[in-house]
């Protein structure tokens, strides 16, 4: 019996002994998490049996450092969740490896090709989308018209009428001042708006509007008005510029917004000069933000979310079965994924241009193993003097 429980000793060291050199083999494994053998004694009745390697204990509540790679599609999470990633045959893995890249047809796949999981944009919508690949369109980004123009300043209460008295474009003595905006046709053509702001009166500023260098025609002045405390009370809401373009583009009208304009003494600053629209881009590169937002880099300079990472949590993260690649996969025991962008819910954050590091302690895994060499030599002892006895035995027969 004596040697069957030494055998059983022997067992469940060579157990621990493959976890110890599993989770030392994987030091510098991006992501790893280690494990560690649980021993229980056995018993028949009463009478003792010896020992086995009962369980697994997972370490995937302790998270690995952080390394700084700069690269836009490596990410680490930082606190609780997983990656989801499909294969090929449709199954769903979970890892905490954050190196992906955009493959030949746009797919967000990490370093095995499978799929990063995520949700879908909703156009002009703030809303997250309906889960599923992430998708990257590398065809060249259309140009959008301007439709818009937000102009915000200060026009300077310490203005005095212009010393020529008639407005002329290319007589600086005519106006008190002027700003040039940048909006696009159809086409994605780049033009200037350019404004003359000219005081007319106690509290007032006439606009004049020029074109790609020419006038606009008499009429579309804009008179703004401000009120005794420097506000503006007129116009009230966006005023409507119709452009002169050619007949080759479609024909744009664009809304001026002087909201939040304001005439106080004192410099005049410009504080807001944003219009809608671009020229057409072609596609450059993808990048993963800390916010989990997947962003695609166009050459005009813009920069369009086309989806957002999905983090899963379990409500037992520790039962989740181990598979190749640096990934786990469901047990019963693990319960469904429970998916969040990150930052939300249980959902971790995460850090952009970075990598989790293995959180294998290599200090503590060597005295493990000097543990377990000990361990397992003193259950071979065992064996030894069994065998002495029984040679004495035979011998004395």
């Amino acid at each position: 019996m004596s040697m069957e429980i030494a055998l059983s000793g022997v067992k469940a060291i060579n157990a621990e002994l493959e976890t110890i050199s599993n989770n030392i083999a994987n030091a510098g494994t991006y992501g790893f998490k280690s494990s560690r053998t649980n021993f229980a004694s056995m018993y028949a009745d009463t009478s003792p049996m010896g020992v086995e390697a009962a369980s697994r204990t997972q370490s995937i509540g302790i998270g690995g450092g952080t390394l700084n790679t700069g690269r836009g599609m490596d990410v680490a999470i930082k606190g609780k969740g997983f990656f989801a990633v499909k294969e090929p045959s449709g199954q769903t893995l979970f890892t905490r490896v954050g190196i992906f890249t955009a493959d030949r047809e746009g797919y967000v796949t990490d370093s095995f090709g499978r799929r990063l999981q995520g949700y879908g944009v909703v156009p002009g919508s703030d809303v997250l989308g309906p889960m599923g690949d992430i998708r990257v369109s590398k065809e060249q980004l259309p140009a959008v018209s301007s439709s818009r123009l937000d102009y915000v300043a200060n026009l300077s209460a310490d203005w005095t009428a212009p010393t020529v008295a008639v407005f002329d474009p290319a007589e600086p003595l005519s106006y008190n001042g002027s700003n040039v905006s940048v909006v696009y046709d159809s086409l994605g053509s780049q033009h200037t708006l350019t404004q003359y702001f000219v005081k007319t009166g106690p509290n007032e500023v006439t606009v004049h509007y020029g074109f790609d260098g020419a006038p606009l025609a008499a009429g579309t002045e804009t008179v703004l008005q401000f009120g005794t405390d420097g506000r503006l009370t007129l116009p009230t809401g966006p005023v409507a510029k119709a452009l002169p373009l050619p007949a080759t583009v479609d024909p744009i009208t664009l809304d001026l917004n002087y909201a939040g304009t304001t005439q106080y003494a004192g410099q005049t600053t410009t504080t807001v000069n944003d219009a809608d629209g671009n020229s057409s881009g072609a596609f450059l590169s993808v990048s993963i933000d800390e916010d989990g937002a997947v962003l695609a880099q166009y050459s005009n300079g813009l920069r369009q979310r086309v989806g957002t990472v999905a983090l899963a949590n379990f409500p037992n993260e520790d039962a989740l079965a181990n598979v190749s690649d640096t990934s786990w996969t469901v047990t019963n025991a693990s319960g469904e994924p429970l998916y969040d962008a990150p930052g939300v819910g249980q959902a971790g954050s995460l850090v952009a241009g970075a990598l989790e590091q293995s959180n294998v302690e290599m200090t503590s895994e060597l005295v493990s193993l000097m543990t377990s060499q000990r361990n397992y030599q003193a259950n071979t002892k065992v064996f030894q003097t069994q065998n002495q006895i029984m040679q004495s035995l035979m011998q004395a027969i």
